[in-house]
């Protein structure tokens, strides 16, 4: 077998789609599995739909996911130019469809607006125009005639109206469609550019790319694409056609869902690494339970050949817990370095943000939750009473105001508040006066937290607060319950 080329070719449309990216990432991983070639290929042909900025983007995704492209606009490998409007400027596309034009498997086109419109049918619900090839029996005569007045045309694919053509994908099989079924699709435009389809066939050869990547949307195209090779006499490459992703309502994944780009996440706070594991497991299984992979580890085990056909549901929540996982692992240094502009959001005071970071390091799944573990840092939030009520602890509002009570002349006596000294001296507190430790901790923690839950045990958070704050807020705790009574 010849070596592995497979190439991703996005549109400079925007943020990258997730299922653009999964394309990508199963491209390259096919390619770095045999050790073969992953290309980059620009498709600006539909002029109308480029954003400005959409090719950096396109180049800051694949470096940051680590999927380094071999050969690109940036890589020449020799069979480029690689952005496609550069392949027209030559005449690339022209060419090879004129090449078509005179095996007969493709013809100029002169209708106009109107009398395509006059074409359309409504199938499936959709109105659509099925072209009756008038223009195919046009004379030679009459082609030049219209060429040299300049009349606008486009070029169409000459395909057959009888028998069938079959086709095969590594996932889904061999698929055989009506030849009925297929129109006479547009492969060169009124200006000159070619169309996504067509431009496709022609660089993918050219390039020897020997598997096509792709989303399922494109099952449907695929028998005019062999076509198309078939016209040439080209070997057909391997197609891989990716399952759809869906939300978790089993809905197309959208814009509108907020989490349906690469950029959308990282701005959510989750890691590329995670996105990049999430998303290989989007219509891939390892023949293992292995379920947080490396870059690397995902090259060394993927293979496309355990692909779904069926569709990848795009869960959120599992999406949080890997990135929870990743965050864990992570070295403090590298994690603080990320958590710190979050911090800082929430906590202006002079604390020690690092012992604050490693409070919520094993309690977030986003760095983004870290605002709701800490606020209270800044300040304690409005709170019920009933909080000090915990049945586990045998706590109660009046218990809780007598431990406060009894245990803060022993805390602004206290001059250590680091958090090994601050709880030795308190359960000395509970040994003496015979308490159990949750009976005087909870009431302590909910004193300088205000809160159900807290990242930190009650002399962590002290540790942080110093003594000035931490005594401060037990006596207004005390000052709280008392006016209950």
């Amino acid at each position: 077998m010849s070596k592995v080329r497979t190439r991703f070719a996005p549109s400079p449309t925007g943020r990258m789609h997730v299922g653009n990216l999964r394309t990508a990432l199963y491209a390259y991983l096919i390619a770095k599995h045999e050790g073969g070639d992953f290309i980059l290929r620009i498709e600006d042909t539909d002029q109308e739909r480029q954003v400005e900025g959409a090719v950096e983007i396109i180049y800051r995704t694949l470096q940051k996911t680590g999927l380094i492209h071999d050969e690109g606009p940036d890589k020449d490998g020799g069979v480029g130019p690689y952005v496609q409007s550069e392949r027209q400027a030559q005449g690339i596309y022209l060419e090879y469809a004129k090449k078509l034009i005179e095996k007969g498997e493709a013809y100029y086109c002169f209708c106009d607006k109107e009398r395509l419109e006059s074409l359309k049918q409504t199938v499936a619900g959709k109105e659509i125009v099925i072209y009756d090839k008038h223009c195919l029996h046009l004379s030679k005569e009459e082609i030049e005639e219209k060429l040299a007045a300049g009349v606008p045309y486009v070029i169409r694919q000459n395909n057959p109206t009888t028998g069938t053509t079959t086709f095969h994908d590594d996932i889904y099989g061999d698929i055989t469609v009506d030849n009925a079924e297929l129109d006479d699709m547009i492969l060169i435009k009124s200006d000159g550019y070619p169309t996504y389809n067509f431009a496709n066939v022609v660089d993918d050869h050219l390039m020897g790319i020997t598997h096509v990547v792709r989303g399922n949307e494109y099952l449907s195209s695929s028998p005019k694409y062999n076509r198309l090779y078939e016209a040439f006499g080209w070997e057909v490459p391997e197609y891989v056609h990716c399952p759809l992703i869906t939300n978790e309502e089993h809905q197309k994944l959208s814009k509108r869902c907020g989490h349906s780009s690469y950029e959308d996440l990282i701005d959510q706070g989750f890691l590329t690494e995670a996105v990049v594991n999430f998303v290989a497991l989007l219509g891939w299984s390892p023949t293992d339970n292995q379920e947080i992979f490396s870059l690397e580890e995902l090259v060394k085990a993927f293979d496309y050949h355990h692909m779904s056909k069926s569709p990848a549901v795009f869960d959120y929540t599992k999406l949080k817990w890997m990135n929870g996982e990743y965050i864990k692992a992570m070295d403090f240094d590298t994690f603080y370095e990320k958590a710190e502009p979050y911090i800082k959001k929430v906590i202006t005071k002079d604390y020690d943000l690092k012992k604050i970071a490693a409070m919520v390091k094993t309690r977030i799944e986003i760095f983004p939750d870290i605002a709701d573990h800490i606020d209270f840092f800044e300040e304690v939030p409005e709170y019920d009473s009933e909080m000090y009520v915990h049945k586990k602890m045998k706590t109660t509002k009046e218990s809780s105001l007598l431990v406060l009570q009894e245990v803060l002349p022993l805390l602004e006596a206290q001059e250590d508040y680091s958090n090994d000294a601050l709880y030795a001296a308190i359960s000395a507190f509970v040994k003496e006066k015979g308490y159990k430790n949750g009976y005087v901790l909870w009431p302590i923690r909910t004193a300088v937290s205000g809160k159900q839950m807290t990242p930190g045990g009650a002399t962590e958070i002290m540790e942080v607060l110093g003594k000035e704050e931490s005594v401060a807020r037990i006596r207004k705790a005390i000052e709280k319950l008392s006016q209950e009574k």
